[in-house]
C-alpha cells in the first residue's frame, strides 16, 4: 500500500464473505471444498488487515439463514469454524487481535456456543484489533432483539418510551461499543447485504467485488480499500464547494 494516505483508511471493514460454493462448482468439487478455501482467505484477510492498522474486521461467516442448507453442508460448516478457532486462536490472542461474536446464542448448540464463548474470554483483555464473527447472525433479528429489551425496560418503568433514541438503540445491538463499519465488501458479484449489519450500514461505503471469496486475497483487499479511498463520505450533508455554489 505505498503510497496510501492513511487518513483514507478505514477504522471498520466488514465483509460478506461470498461464493465459495460457486468457486468449487467451477472447479468440479465439492461445496465443502470452496468453504475450506475460504477459511484460508479468512487467515489472510485478518493478517492483511492487522499489517494495515485497520481497529475493526467484521465477517459475515454463517447467518441465521444459512440453517437451510443441506444438512451436510451445515455440519461441515461447523467443523471449518471448529477448526478454525481452535488453530488460530492461539496465533490471534499472541497477536493481541480481541474476539468478539455476533449474533443470536439462544439456538446454538452448546459445543458450538462453548467454544465461540471461550474464544472471546481467552482474548478479552486483548487491545490491538477486533475482529467480530457474525455467527447465527441476521441483522433483522438482531433489531427484534435490541426492541425486545427496550420494551422490557419501558415494561418495568425502567425506560420511558420516549426516551427511546437512535443511541439508545445502538447500545442495545449485538455490535455495542463498536463503530459502524465505514466499508463493507461483499464478493461473488452479487449486489446486496442479505440481512447483514442493516442498521450499523446506514452511511457504509459498499463495495462489490466480482471474484469469489476464495479468490479474495491481498491484491483484491488493496482494491477495495483504493475505491474506498476515492469515496467523498458525506453522512447526508454536502461538502464546502457544493455549499459555495448552492448546490
Amino acid at each position: 500500500m505505498q503510497g496510501f494516505d492513511p487518513s483514507k483508511m478505514p477504522r471498520h471493514v466488514a465483509v460478506i464473505m461470498d461464493g465459495n460454493g460457486r468457486w468449487a462448482k467451477a472447479r468440479g468439487l465439492p461445496r465443502t471444498a470452496g468453504h475450506k478455501a475460504g477459511v484460508e482467505r479468512v487467515r489472510e484477510l485478518v493478517r492483511n488487515a492487522s499489517e494495515l492498522g485497520i481497529d475493526y474486521v467484521t465477517l459475515y461467516a454463517f447467518s441465521s439463514e444459512n440453517w437451510n442448507r443441506p444438512k451436510q453442508e451445515v455440519s461441515d460448516l461447523m467443523g471449518l469454524l471448529k477448526l478454525f478457532i481452535r488453530r488460530d486462536l492461539d496465533e490471534l490472542r499472541r497477536n493481541n487481535v480481541r474476539i468478539r461474536i455476533i449474533g443470536c446464542r439462544d439456538t446454538v448448540q452448546d459445543d458450538i456456543s462453548s467454544l465461540l464463548t471461550d474464544a472471546e474470554d481467552k482474548t478479552a483483555d486483548n487491545t490491538g484489533a477486533t475482529l467480530l464473527i457474525a455467527f447465527n447472525y441476521g441483522s433483522r433479528n438482531e433489531m427484534v432483539r435490541a426492541a425486545r429489551k427496550l420494551a422490557a425496560k419501558v415494561a418495568s418503568g425502567a425506560l420511558a418510551a420516549d426516551q427511546i433514541t437512535e443511541d439508545l438503540l445502538t447500545e442495545h445491538l449485538d455490535t455495542a461499543g463498536v463503530p459502524d463499519p465505514d466499508l463493507i465488501i461483499r464478493t461473488s458479484g452479487e449486489l446486496r447485504l442479505s440481512n447483514f449489519l442493516l442498521w450499523q450500514a446506514a452511511y457504509s461505503e459498499l463495495v462489490f467485488l466480482p471474484c469469489f471469496w476464495p479468490d479474495f486475497d491481498r491484491e483484491s483487499f488493496h482494491e477495495a480499500l483504493a475505491e474506498f479511498a476515492r469515496r467523498e463520505r458525506r453522512f447526508g450533508a454536502v461538502n464546502a464547494p457544493d455549499l459555495a455554489v448552492g448546490s
